[in-house]
């Protein structure tokens, strides 16, 4: 699909019928799966990452031009481009709906990380390569493979669609710049839908169908102290002089109890999470947790990642090792991350991580905390008859019945389609599971989940726009 010159037909795609034979549907979807891969493969060669300083922008245009292409051959009307508020380009698109059936949004986003350590990458990040049953590459999971999902149960579903379709592909998700979520309010009227399939999730696990109905918010800020007018030979004034590394290694560690979990003075650090659990172990395998390095915090590990605030130093200002001089630091800084629980509000946590480190300061020194982005956290509604369908759908194809976790990331659009579309359902779904490693090296995608998410996919249609069908 590079040049956009070979969507003119449906490629191995039969179009449904009202009355498909048992297992026709799946059929169609293992039979499309070849041209799922060389999708993907074309996808993960565009390297989309929404940040000038290290990519083009024109590598975002064209993968946003080819989402464009392959959703238009795939059936939808109007498929086009429009830019958004932070210079980023989002797809959007529709399919009207047959007469008295809903409307379903499809979402997803083009954009993708950064490869960040190219050589702990054992293939290339931007070439699709097979290895142990699993396809590698940068976007294989997060989130071109989620467009690949759906591309491949609309294609599986031919003429046979039940329902509307309207189509949100952003391209500056993993940057953060906000670039649809500033577009979505004057704009609403183009996106509403009865039901919003956020594909950017996944399983708990390979073969546990999972929605994700919980997402921590997110709070940041950058902290700064400063203690001497200017550094000062550690010989001549060391000892009495104020050292504004120690100071600032003093108020981060405040932060955190004996045992490592988020303490924050005037933030609830308690809370239990009431869904699907996470094994410890199986969390220390995914995390990548050294032999002998002890967890952090108290509690069960679903507990301390969805339901309980997490603080996260992401970088500090100070002199490096390699050139470090015999002096004391005169200033140093810090960016803290604050990730907050459903039931937190993201600014009032703000306040809090703020009025904590300037108490915690010692010796006098000067703080000051520049505020940065905040993103509130997320919790679904589970009992409306989108989920109902999705659960059929899942137990159809999964043989059970779909398990609900939280997410400790942030996804805000979220927040901002609640608030457009109070009366619609959010289903946060999609091939995504801890053996993907988004964001990290080597992130990759089992295939198989792909084929049985865009079934799920598929059926979850036919059965939102009609119950009783079978």
């Amino acid at each position: 699909m590079t040049d956009g010159t070979n969507h003119g037909t449906h490629h191995g795609t039969n179009p449904g019928t009202n009355h498909d034979a048992p297992g026709e549907l799946a059929d169609r979807i293992a039979g499309l799966m070849p041209r799922a891969k060389a999708d993907l493969a074309e996808l993960v060669a565009i390297p989309s990452v929404a940040d000038p300083r290290q990519y083009p922008p024109q590598k975002c245009r064209e993968a946003a031009e080819w989402v464009a292409a392959a959703f238009t051959e795939a059936g939808l009307r109007d498929v086009h481009l429009e830019e958004t508020p932070d210079g980023s380009h989002a797809v959007l698109g529709h399919r009207p709906p047959p007469p008295g059936a809903p409307t379903v949004l499809l979402y997803g986003h083009y954009d993708v990380q950064p490869p960040l350590d190219e050589q702990a990458w054992r293939t290339p990040p931007f070439e699709l390569t097979e290895r142990d049953g699993r396809w590698y590459g940068r976007g294989a999971a997060d989130c071109k493979g989620n467009l690949v999902m759906h591309l491949t149960a609309l294609r599986a579903l031919g003429e046979d669609v039940p329902v509307g379709l309207k189509l949100v592909v952003e391209g500056s998700e993993e940057q953060g710049t906000g670039g649809l979520e500033q577009y979505l309010p004057p704009h609403a009227g183009e996106l509403h839908a009865d039901a919003l399939l956020i594909c950017d999730t996944g399983n708990a696990a390979v073969g546990v169908p999972t929605a994700t109905v919980s997402l921590r918010g997110v709070t940041d800020v950058v902290v700064t102290v400063r203690a001497l007018a200017g550094d000062l030979h550690s010989g001549m004034f060391g000892g009495p002089a104020p050292d504004a590394l120690a100071a600032l290694i003093r108020m981060l560690d405040s932060l955190r109890d004996a045992d490592g979990g988020t303490r924050i003075n005037g933030l609830d650090g308690g809370g239990s999470w009431p869904g699907l659990g996470y094994d410890e172990q199986q969390f220390r395998t995914d995390a990548g947790v050294l032999d002998g390095v002890r967890l952090t915090g108290s509690g069960t590990v679903a507990d301390r990642l969805w339901a309980r605030p997490a603080v996260t130093v992401l970088g500090i200002d100070c002199p490096p090792v390699v050139g470090s001089a015999a002096a004391v630091p005169a200033t140093a800084r810090a960016r803290v991350s604050l990730r907050v629980p459903p039931g937190t509000d993201a600014r009032a946590a703000q306040d809090a991580l703020i009025a904590h480190l300037t108490a915690a300061a010692p010796w006098g020194v000067r703080v000051d905390v520049e505020r940065e982005g905040t993103g509130e956290p997320f919790r679904a509604g589970t009992d409306g008859p989108a989920y109902a369908a999705l659960d059929r759908a899942v137990r159809e194809v999964y043989g059970t019945s779909v398990s609900f976790l939280g997410q400790g990331g942030s996804i805000p659009l979220c927040n901002v389609l609640a608030a457009t579309y109070p009366d619609a359902e959010i289903i946060l779904i999609g091939v995504e599971e801890p053996r993907c490693l988004i964001h990290a090296p080597n992130e990759s995608v089992d295939p198989d989940e792909i084929a049985h998410m865009a079934h799920v996919e598929a059926l979850f249609l036919r059965h939102f726009a009609d119950p009783g069908r079978p």
